[in-house]
């Protein structure tokens, strides 16, 4: 018997209710999602604490908002090229541009780049050694090229029509036309991407139609991500125009030259990227607490992407717009900037350090896992390095822990029978049998190289610095829960038994997974702690406490920092660009900084961990 009364009609009403994108349609039915949108005009959130829109100021009048806006562009040079990333609402695009001629009188001509695609069994064959096991979670980087999935005689056949008061071709590869005209690029944020996919209102390059989530996901990692962003590293420096399409209905865009220039002074200087957040079996309520402006309502929050840079992006702001252009662009144009010389060398155009938020404050334990050594990830999933991490406890409460290596007496035989059993049966299983169940308290730093069984306990929030690649978890023991659709996660016990170093086990594992802070240097009011981290790990991390200020450098690498205790910090470079960061914002110094400063705005002691290449 409902006791609402009068509430029930107000509380249907609203249930009703759905965001609408410009045009009337329903959001809900593009992006699967508790997560706003990026609003359009930066919100006036509170100066004083964590910001979910970290923006680079490019000035006044930089950015530009709808398509009528696009459209005097490109009546300003009558023939265009419109190039861009998956998940694009092209056929939006399309029609909005398409109104904004008619409505001028004029003809255009629109071609589609998506009657270039082979057919789509074609393209399957071609893609299929990249997507490992029909019903798994990974598949191989993929080695082909964007152009490999179009049929060449097609694009040849794509030429302007003289006829035509406009004309266009439009959609991913769109550049491969070869026109002598601007190049407009549309980018998607990888979590919109995730979104749409997830409502099943996009497909997978040359996909006819949608699959379910995680495959389309593994689709997306190991072959369309790879090969869109190797066609958009060789355009960057075409460029006119960059446009994002993440809100519904409308896009914000800037000039090329204006995008460039600002990624320059970031690669010197000092920036962030901006963060997103999900949900998870294990999710715990600090975030949610304490984080303003994220969705309250959510039902909890296991993950905060700080700085996991395949899916990161980078805002700019101007007028109070804001547009967001995919971290890839930092990378392409400024690798041997942001890495320093030796490290570029070696990594490339990737960002080899990350960091992000497990929350399991009020929430769960995560699974026991592992994650892959180097030669396996190399050989199975073509990754260039291997997930070592740690994880440093920012806030933990008096019963947390993590679980770390094996017990001195394991016996893997009767641990992978068991877990087996497991998960055949739906058997709970004793896992303080086999792997130990360390306390854990604020400021720690537990060390997990490679191989070595672990897990996040409830009770902690942990910041995982870590290596960057961050989808090879190998589960073994899932608590016996399900996923938050109602689904079993995965379990994954061969490929772990493939990885797991059963050395790391008993006393060992306090000696060489535990790391054990020292005072490395020291001033009047600041000193520097090494906290040492695994050999394997190929980054190191130290902590400095300081009341006033402290000067750091960069020592040719690029340093990820954030404040783990204090209100906030000012960063100034040996440019003169000073930045303000508050407590749990991870900001990144490029090797190319050389120097800078950090300045307690506190009245306390200050605390910032700093990870960086050894």
């Amino acid at each position: 018997i409902s006791k609402l009364g009068e509430k029930a009609a107000i509380l249907g009403a609203a249930s009703l209710l759905k965001d609408k994108d410009t045009d009337g349609r329903e959001i809900g039915t593009l992006r699967k999602s508790n997560q706003p949108l990026l609003p359009l005009h930066r919100p006036d959130q509170n100066v004083d604490g964590y910001s979910l829109y970290p923006a680079f100021r490019l000035g006044e009048e930089k950015i530009h908002e709808g398509a009528g806006s696009l459209a005097e562009y490109i009546l300003t040079h009558k023939t265009v090229v419109i190039d861009g990333y998956a998940g694009v609402f092209w056929d939006d695009l399309k029609q909005a541009l398409q109104d904004c001629f008619k409505e001028r009188g004029l003809e255009e001509c629109i071609s589609d780049t998506g009657n270039w695609f082979y057919p789509q069994e074609k393209i399957n064959t071609l893609l299929a050694p990249f997507l490992g096991e029909k019903d798994g979670v990974w598949g191989t980087k993929c080695d082909k090229e964007l152009s490999d999935l179009f049929d060449p005689e097609k694009i040849r056949k794509c030429l302007p029509d003289p006829t035509a008061d406009i004309n266009i071709v439009m959609g991913v590869g769109a550049a491969f036309a070869g026109w002598d005209a601007p190049l407009i690029y549309v980018d998607l944020p990888k979590n919109e991407l995730q979104y749409r996919m997830r409502a099943g209102s996009v497909t997978n390059l040359g996909c006819l139609t949608t699959e379910e989530p995680v495959q389309m996901y593994k689709r997306f990692y190991f072959v369309d991500w790879v090969v869109l962003n190797k066609h958009k590293k060789a355009l960057l420096d075409r460029i006119d125009i960059v446009a994002d399409d993440q809100h519904p209905g409308t896009l914000t865009w800037m000039h090329g030259e204006d995008m460039r220039r600002a990624l320059q002074t970031m690669s010197e200087n000092v920036f962030r990227v901006r963060p997103w957040f999900e949900p998870g079996a294990w999710g715990g309520q600090w975030l949610k607490k304490r984080i303003e402006g994220i969705n309250p309502e959510e039902v909890n929050y296991a993950w905060s992407f700080e700085l996991i840079t395949p899916e990161n992006g980078l805002l700019f702001e101007s007028d109070g717009l804001l547009l967001e252009v995919s971290f890839d662009f930092l990378m392409f144009a400024h690798h041997r900037e942001i890495l320093g010389q030796k490290f570029a060398e070696r990594f490339g155009d990737e960002f080899p350090i990350r960091f992000d938020f497990l929350d399991t404050m009020s929430g769960g334990n995560l699974s026991i896992q592992c994650h892959p050594t180097v030669p396996y990830i190399k050989r199975y999933f073509g990754e260039s390095f291997t997930q070592d991490e740690t994880y440093y406890i920012l806030d933990a409460d008096e019963k947390a822990g993590v679980y770390l290596g094996f017990q001195e007496d394991v016996d893997a035989k009767a641990f992978r029978k068991e877990l087996e059993r497991s998960n055949e049966e739906h058997i709970p299983v004793e896992i303080t049998r086999y792997v130990q169940r360390i306390a854990a308290k604020k400021h720690d730093l537990f060390l997990i190289p490679s191989g070595t069984v672990h897990s996040a306990a409830k009770g902690n929030l942990v910041l995982e610095i870590s290596a960057t690649p961050y989808i090879f978890t190998f589960k073994m023991y899932d608590w016996l829960r399900l996923d938050l659709n109602g689904d079993p996660r995965p379990i994954n016990i061969a490929h772990a038994f493939n990885n797991l170093d059963f050395s790391r086990k008993g006393a060992r594992v306090k000696e060489e997974l535990i790391s054990k802070p020292y005072p490395l240097n020291a001033g009047k009011d600041w000193k520097q702690i090494h906290l040492p981290t695994h050999p394997e790990h190929f980054y190191d991390v130290h902590r400095y406490e300081f009341q006033s200020e402290v000067r750091v450098e960069t020592g040719g690498s690029p340093h990820v920092l954030m404040l783990v205790e204090g209100t906030s910090v000012l960063v100034e470079t040996k440019n003169g660009v000073r930045q303000r960061y508050h407590y749990g914002e991870t900001f990144v110094i490029p090797a190319a900084a050389e120097n800078y400063r950090l300045i307690n705005e506190g009245s306390g002691i200050a605390k910032v961990v700093t990870a960086f290449l050894k």
